[in-house]
């Protein structure tokens, strides 16, 4: 497997995002908090193991009100783990239609807002050209399997390279679907798409799914005439964004964005703020690329920003925990980094990371390709060798 372009063994990589809108509220954020290890102290998360084990799971979703976890295997299928056993027929299986290795794969899925009336869920697949394809299904009768039969292809976008590729769906509080979209691989972004409005790639995508066929573009996307730009972007200046959520209550949309060679990023905005510049390759993290000096304004800073020191080579971006178990850990943001293999955590607030946390775990994680929340808040981390673990309390 390959993470932003360097071979580290098999598996998933993790993955970079965004590109080129102004956005007339962007600002030149404070320095990011950067350098020097969080506070570890006695932090200690107890883990517990659900489901077994996978076959390279790399993404983790749960409909609202339902309390199945839904599995997404790198290589094209879709397991459920219902009271605590998975399933043994797959609920879906396109593994025949998905090129998989490296950071190509069925990538991700998104239950729509309102599943439980039609039925809905959206997935993030490399097809065999090697393009990436945006797929709706539908649940057949049986609520365990879905139907192949009923899929119909929301956006297809070509892929210069086989890195790169993002990968995350998932559906804003808005009702919009959300994709994120990388800037198409190599390294170093050869065809300059995150600063390029015309190029979907390196961008944040927002697609409204209720309307028109098949999507409609929000009025308020920033490009939304097409004019000056797509209009299905939503953000630009993104190198991989492999990961990013919304927090349940605080109205902050979160984006772990995956470095070249230096800085890995995690940044943090209102979730209604349309055509933020998030900078690469402008940027890379809080520092210019290639570059003592570089033009920062009108460019979203990141709240956090680390270095490869520790093996650190590609940051994996998480959630913050809104669930009733663990009240300690409430409103933290949690994240690690695929090849270093910690789990950190920060509140967000005052437009800076705050009580910044390493934490200690009870199993040895390894290398992280996602966390996931159920229907109720409970936060689960995803794992690359296979196992699928549920945060069960903090001390």
């Amino acid at each position: 497997m390959r993470i932003a372009g360097k071979a580290i063994g098999t598996g998933i990589a993790a993955i970079c995002l965004m590109a080129a809108c102004r956005d007339s509220n962007a600002r030149e954020a404070r320095p990011a908090t950067s350098g020097g290890d969080p506070q570890s102290a006695s932090n200690t998360l107890r883990l517990e193991a659900v489901g077994g084990r996978f076959r390279e799971p790399v993404h983790l979703a749960s409909p609202s009100g339902d309390s199945r976890l839904f599995v997404v295997e790198q290589a094209g299928r879709i397991r459920i783990v219902k009271s605590g056993t998975t399933l043994s027929q797959s609920f879906l299986d396109i593994s025949e239609r998905v090129r998989s290795g490296g950071e190509q794969g069925l990538l991700s899925m998104a239950f729509h807002p309102e599943h439980r009336r039609n039925g809905y869920f959206y997935v993030n697949f490399t097809n065999r050209e090697g393009h990436t394809h945006v797929e709706r299904f539908k649940v057949s009768s049986n609520p365990d399997v879905a139907d192949e039969a009923s899929a119909r292809l929301i956006i297809m976008i070509e892929q210069p390279y086989s890195n790169h590729n993002g990968g995350l769906v998932m559906f804003g509080p808005d009702g919009m679907l959300h994709i994120g979209m990388g800037d198409g691989g190599s390294g170093g972004d050869p065809h300059d798409n995150g600063q390029n409005p015309r190029a979907l790639l390196g961008k944040m995508l927002r697609l409204d799914v209720d309307r028109g066929e098949p999507y409609a573009i929000p009025s308020n996307n920033p490009f939304a005439n097409g004019v000056a730009g797509r209009p299905e972007i939503w953000a630009t200046g993104m190198r991989n964004p492999w990961r990013f959520s919304f927090d349940r209550t605080g109205g902050i949309m979160y984006i772990a964005d995956v470095g070249q060679n230096e800085k890995e990023e995690i940044n943090a905005v209102p979730a209604n703020r349309a055509g933020v510049n998030y900078g690469w390759k402008i940027m890379e993290g809080d520092e210019c690329y290639r570059s003592s000096d570089c033009r920062r304004a009108g460019l979203q800073m990141p709240v956090i920003s680390y270095g490869r020191s520790g093996g650190a080579c590609s940051v994996t971006g998480g959630l913050v925990y809104r669930g009733a178990r663990i009240a300690a850990i409430r409103g933290h943001y949690f994240y690690s980094d695929y090849c270093a293999g910690w789990l950190r955590s920060f509140r967000y607030q005052n437009g800076a990371a705050a009580d910044r946390r390493q934490w200690n775990t009870s199993d040895e994680i390894g290398n992280v390709t996602s966390f996931a929340e159920d229907a109720t808040g409970e936060m689960y981390i995803v794992t690359q060798g296979g196992r699928i673990y549920r945060i069960a309390g903090a001390g």
